[in-house]
């Protein structure tokens, strides 16, 4: 067909219509199988199951603006293209990497003189939209309040941190989440059977297990695994002729690479995997506890980074219940910035290990928190004269520092019976009954019974 200028109307559109099948057909599997309805959607039932948020709006066709988060391959694109074809809406589809404040702007006017005309409403999908600074985010402010355009902007980056705040608050925020296995392996088997689209024109015979590694490795991202499927097909196309295709395990590790974890060092997985790892010591799970080292470590995290959570963990939530935790911890520290990478994998899960299964207390952690607040918050307690420095005789005479002052081991079990060291009745420190604390709460009970003249060295 040929080429018709603008204003062609139905030619035109036909034209286009057909341009796009074309491109299309020669497009990889991952763009082929896009769903073409919510009901092909898999995965994201928290909001797209009967019922859930999203699917209600679309039933009702009472669309607002919305942002979609999460790792790549999850279906952010698909489900702004499906919304679109459901809505009837005229769709432009931007990436914020390239796309520029005028055309933002020229999809604004579009949209007003289409709606001006009784036209259809108008969908921006926006790729990648934590790209666009803030004053991009902000040309987009006044068409998303007045409802001339519906946006709908997709990111891998955390919304509430990179997403203007007034663009937040006149949007819903939707979260995907990666695949699950039997979803992956749901659009695999949907590739393999549909003879226009996907792979059926092929006589492919699948391995179950060929299915699962790739469902496995790709971590959840529909693109990869659908690519891997693609690469093992058609790479076998030559030798088997018109035979049949035999994708087995084999075909299947040669037609993906070793699974990429899902990591940014500046990003949410980095402070969940973080979370994670010192939650699980807290919480005396070992094995948790090596699993999400090994995830931190398998996705390039700074092993310093790694021992310095664990020399906190050591002070804040095992403190004197085993006084050797912290000096385990230093010793992690040091030989991890001794010898690096990958040697230092092995102390740093031993000294992990160590943490989650030692007794936990974090008596010294709340006692040093409690004790800051108050100095930061209230009066400042002064320094009691009898404890104050005396360098000059004359100090001690005329302000009377250091007067009075007992010297504990000219005591009876090296306690002064009578000494006030704060000047005022606080107790900062409770030790609990756990690992070493015990003997240091039976110890700190025995001096006070000793100060009160209770008990007898």
């Amino acid at each position: 067909m040929d080429r018709v200028p603008a204003g062609g109307g139905v030619a035109m559109d036909l034209f286009r219509e057909s341009e796009d099948e074309a491109i299309l057909r020669r497009a990889p599997l991952a763009v082929r199988m896009r769903p073409r309805s919510i009901d092909e959607i898999v995965g994201q039932d928290e909001f797209l199951g009967p019922g859930k948020l999203l699917r209600r709006m679309l039933a009702a066709n009472r669309l607002t603006s919305l942002i979609f988060h999460g790792p790549p391959g999850t279906g952010k694109t698909t489900l702004a293209l499906v919304i679109a074809r459901q809505c009837d809406c005229i769709f432009h589809r931007l990436d914020a990497a390239s796309a520029s404040v005028a055309q933002v702007r020229e999809i604004g006017q579009q949209a007003r003189a289409a709606l001006a005309s009784g036209g259809r409403r108008t969908v921006i999908f926006i790729d990648e939209l934590h790209r666009f600074n803030r004053a991009q985010q902000d040309v987009l402010l006044s068409d998303v309040e007045s409802g001339v355009v519906i946006l709908i902007g997709a990111t891998t980056e955390n919304p509430f941190f990179t997403i203007n705040s007034p663009l937040l608050s006149r949007s819903t925020i939707f979260r995907f989440n990666a695949l699950g296995q039997e979803d992956v392996k749901t659009l695999l088997k949907r590739a393999l059977a549909d003879k226009h689209r996907g792979l059926g024109e092929y006589r492919v015979r699948a391995a179950q297990q060929a299915l699962d590694h790739i469902a496995t490795i790709c971590d959840g991202d529909a693109r990869r695994a659908l690519t891997a499927l693609e690469v093992g097909v058609l790479s076998q196309l030559q030798q088997a002729g018109k035979g049949q295709i035999a994708f087995d395990l084999t075909a299947a590790q040669e037609s993906i690479q070793q699974k990429a974890v899902q990591y940014d060092r500046a990003g949410d997985e980095h402070y969940d995997a973080a979370s994670a790892l010192i939650k699980s010591m807290r919480g005396s799970d070992p094995d948790a506890t090596v699993y999400w080292l090994a995830k931190m470590i398998v996705a390039g995290e700074d092993p310093r980074f790694i021992a310095r959570r664990i020399a906190i963990l050591a002070s804040e939530d095992i403190g004197n219940a085993d006084p050797r935790a912290i000096s385990v911890a230093a010793a992690a520290f040091d030989i991890t910035e001794r010898i690096g990478l990958p040697e230092c994998q092995l102390t740093l899960a031993q000294a992990a290990i160590y943490m989650a299964c030692a007794p936990k207390s974090n008596a010294s952690a709340t006692a040093i928190w409690s004790a800051v607040a108050d100095v930061k918050e209230s009066r400042t307690v002064p320094v009691p004269k009898h404890l104050r420095n005396a360098p000059h005789p004359k100090m001690k005479k005329l302000y009377g520092y250091s007067e009075g002052y007992q010297y504990s081991h000219n005591y009876a079990g090296g306690v002064s019976p009578d000494q006030d060291y704060l000047g005022v009745d606080k107790t900062y420190y409770s030790p609990t009954d756990r690992g070493y604390e015990k003997h240091i709460a039976a110890y700190l009970e025995w001096v006070r019974k000793l100060q009160a003249g209770k008990d007898k060295q």
